[in-house]
């Protein structure tokens, strides 16, 4: 299936928490994370005078996002939020 976001719009795939730490305790309860991978984007808003604004992040980005944000769905069997640009609130480099 494929799915084009509409304006501001992005598809964020939710990262599966962590169930492992880095110095390789096991995390019985892993707590979700508010970091995810945009896998479409829309193709950015449009003010009243006319201008475009594309948007500042494009597939495969790896995002931070506000907590709070975003509507679930699933689509093919995976979990997405699907959220305004403006709720991304950096890039993970």
């Amino acid at each position: 299936m494929s799915i084009k976001p509409l304006n501001d719009r992005v598809l964020v795939k939710k990262a599966t928490p962590e169930t492992k730490t880095s110095g390789g305790i096991i995390v019985t309860d892993p707590k979700e994370s508010n970091i995810g991978e945009v896998a479409f984007c829309g193709p950015g808003k449009c003010s009243e005078d006319g201008k475009h604004t594309p948007i500042g992040v494009k597939p495969g980005d790896r995002v931070i996002y506000a907590q709070y944000s975003g509507s679930e769905a699933t689509i093919d069997g995976e979990k997405y939020l699907v959220m305004r640009a403006d709720d991304i609130v950096g890039i993970v480099e």
